[in-house]
């Protein structure tokens, strides 16, 4: 079966027709979810930054990761410093607009896994 073609960025193929599957090849893996979270709510904007969370991501899956969200216009790469070039990443509009998607993620890992809650309103974490 031949690839369906999204006339989005870059023109990227898909596997499905799904709305499903094809938003999940584009962030369906944990490091690309990881990146957003921070980008959206952690104030990690540098690749150092970005490196440093306590998930550890390594350097080649964090590069590949913001260059795929980069491609699929959901990250800006803006240059701010030359000599070496070194670059911030922001969510673009696009990107933002995924903040629901991790907002319900997070409440289920909270109320089904035990895990903290984090509220991007306050930027404060929460036990309950």
């Amino acid at each position: 079966m031949p690839a369906l073609l999204y006339d989005g960025p870059q023109n990227q193929a898909f596997r499905s027709r799904c709305s499903i599957a094809r938003a999940l090849e584009i962030v369906g893996d944990k490091w690309t979810l990881l990146v957003v979270r921070d980008l959206m709510w952690h104030g990690k904007h540098t690749f150092k930054a970005l490196q440093e969370s306590e998930e550890h991501m390594p350097s080649n899956t964090l590069a590949e990761r913001l260059q795929r969200l980069t491609s699929w216009g959901l990250v800006q790469r803006i240059l701010y410093q030359e000599n070496p070039a070194r670059y911030e990443y922001h969510l673009t509009e696009e990107g933002r607009s995924f903040e629901p998607v991790l907002l319900g993620i997070m409440q289920w890992g909270h109320e089904n896994l035990e895990g903290g809650l984090f509220d991007p309103k306050s930027r404060q974490a929460s036990s309950g």
